[in-house]
């Protein structure tokens, strides 16, 4: 069951003030159709619009449309992706079966419904409601991006924690034709003002309306992520040679030790008597 904070009421007239605040929301990946749109759209995973948009014009002079992206090498997609975009080997092969799939299946031209865009290589739920919603103007579901989680969850439209269950939360708070400007402006308000870090809450247009305003910092932010403790332990102490062997030889040693000062002590004696003998012998 998914979990909403506000009454729909509340909650629409915040989207509304929401709107006029961000009258130029729109979604920031530059595109020219449809197919463009899916392919940035697929590209824009783990990374920002903006290197995106800066080697989609390179790849779209190139390979313009599905059939001729169909038939790309890989390992060109992936070096001319690379100059950019991190996954570039992925994200290659990603594009170039996408652009096969449409070429095979839907006659180079991009689907119009959740379900057939999800077949897709790289096409998740999300990317699919991006182009249904942008491209079209009909998602079946709200983009739920990190921005969209963090101040739905800050503005009280939702306590759910997971994406799948968000999205659920604001398609009941929302009609079906506000569902692609919801994660726009929200979009648009998390990068502008309501920061993951210390949000603009004096300079927001509603924070009267924000259950959170001048105490989010922490509200609708991912925890941090719990690395694996390392224990380093100290080299263990070498033990003295038990064994019947090194006793045996260690023995030896002392003996053999034992011998040579004695032999020296000797040595060094000998001489003080020889010359003594000679000394009686010649006074004689």
């Amino acid at each position: 069951m998914t979990v909403t904070n506000q009454p729909r009421a509340l909650a629409q007239e915040t989207f509304r003030r929401l709107r006029v605040i961000h009258p130029d929301a729109h979604c920031e990946l530059d595109h020219v159709n449809p197919f463009q749109l899916l392919v940035a759209t697929v590209l824009s995973a783990q990374t920002t619009d903006v290197l995106v948009n800066q080697i989609t014009p390179k790849l779209f002079a190139r390979w313009p449309d599905a059939p001729s992206l169909a038939k790309a090498p890989i390992p060109e997609v992936a070096a001319l992706l690379r100059e950019r975009l991190g996954m570039f080997n992925q994200k290659g092969k990603n594009i170039v079966g996408l652009a096969k799939k449409l070429v095979e299946k839907h006659g180079g031209e991009v689907p119009r419904t959740l379900a057939a865009l999800v077949e897709l290589p790289g096409v998740g739920r999300k990317t699919a409601n991006v182009v249904l919603g942008v491209a079209f103007g009909r998602p079946e579901g709200v983009v739920v991006d990190t921005h969209v989680q963090r101040l739905s969850q800050r503005l009280g439209w939702t306590t759910e924690q997971k994406p799948e269950t968000i999205e659920k939360a604001l398609c009941a708070l929302f009609p079906p034709e506000d569902w692609n400007m919801v994660s726009l402006v929200l979009i648009f308000h998390g990068r502008r003002v309501c920061f993951a870090r210390k949000p603009a809450c004096a300079a927001c247009g509603v924070n009267d309306a924000c259950p959170s305003a001048f105490a989010a910092e922490n509200v609708g932010r991912k925890p941090p992520r719990k690395r694996p403790t390392v224990v380093i332990e100290a080299a263990p102490k070498k033990k003295a040679a038990t064994t019947k062997g090194a006793t045996k030889k260690a023995a030896a040693t002392k003996a053999a030790a034992k011998v040579a000062v004695k032999k020296g002590s000797a040595t060094r004696i000998a001489p003080k008597k020889a010359a003594a003998k000679g000394k009686g012998s010649g006074r004689a």
